[in-house]
């Protein structure tokens, strides 16, 4: 039995050590992907004036430009309602759903946190139904089956698989939620304490992971290259302030 112990606790140190370099490592590849990938749009010029008209003629109707497709999706109100509100509840059934997890990383825990748990658990039901709305949609749509690529299909999977172990956590298996905090706030504080051993938390912790380290590469990231899309920011002043090509001032070699 002692043997048995031993060898027990040398799988979970092992276990445990595997998923904490995982962890790191993702958690690196995500923050450096998306640090370059955000210097490399901030540094590519713009040589055209390509505002979609009617464009904001200042500073500040650009910025109320960007804040309404990033928080409203105007310009896909406009283009096609249905498809406006599956991503709008799929966007938004997500957000609630990562405000939630906050709860497994911070202690103590906020009390807004805390106070958007009950509404973050029926989030967590509804967002599956949502990526299978755009799965579906990508599939029956022509125009959207041209355009699509395994890589989108690929996401879509992905976040459906997480969503799904998610739910299976939540309502069946139900691991130890404070051996989970415990290894999490440890990843958070550089306090290692054992992983779960839980196969439906390993599963679930690692496609997260997996998604953290494919995301820098992927459409994802239009999350953060919004913002620097000229179609949204520029601002239409070209009849009174002449647009110079950036790409006129680079020195030719």
């Amino acid at each position: 039995l002692i043997g048995e112990d031993r060898r027990d606790k040398k799988s979970v140190f092992l276990l445990t050590l595997l998923y904490t370099v995982f962890a790191y490592g993702a958690a690196a590849t995500f923050i450096l992907g998306l640090i370059t990938r955000i210097l490399f749009y901030a540094g590519t010029p713009a040589p055209l004036k390509i505002a979609l008209t009617p464009a904001p003629t200042n500073i500040i109707g650009a910025i109320f430009r960007v804040a309404g497709e990033v928080l409203f999706f105007k310009s896909l109100f406009k283009g096609n309602k249905w498809t406006w509100f599956g991503s709008y509840v799929f966007h938004g059934t997500l957000l609630l759903v990562i405000l939630r997890h906050f709860r497994y990383f911070l202690y103590p825990v906020p009390s807004w946190i805390m106070d958007i748990q009950t509404i973050g658990v029926y989030a967590g039901y509804i967002f599956p139904l949502f990526i299978l709305y755009l799965f579906v949609r990508r599939t029956t749509v022509d125009r959207m089956l041209f355009i699509s690529s395994v890589a989108d299909y690929f996401v879509l999977l992905l976040l459906f698989a997480i969503a799904f172990t998610g739910f299976l956590l939540s309502d069946y298996t139900r691991p130890y939620l404070v051996d989970i905090k415990a290894f999490t706030l440890g990843l958070m504080t550089f306090k290692f304490h054992a992983i779960p051993t839980e196969p439906l938390f390993l599963i679930h912790f690692s496609l997260v992971l997996i998604l953290l380290v494919y995301f820098p590469f992927s459409k994802l990231v239009h999350s953060c290259g919004i913002f620097f899309s000229p179609t949204l920011h520029q601002i239409d002043d070209c009849w009174k302030k002449r647009h110079i090509n950036p790409w006129d001032t680079l020195k030719r070699h």
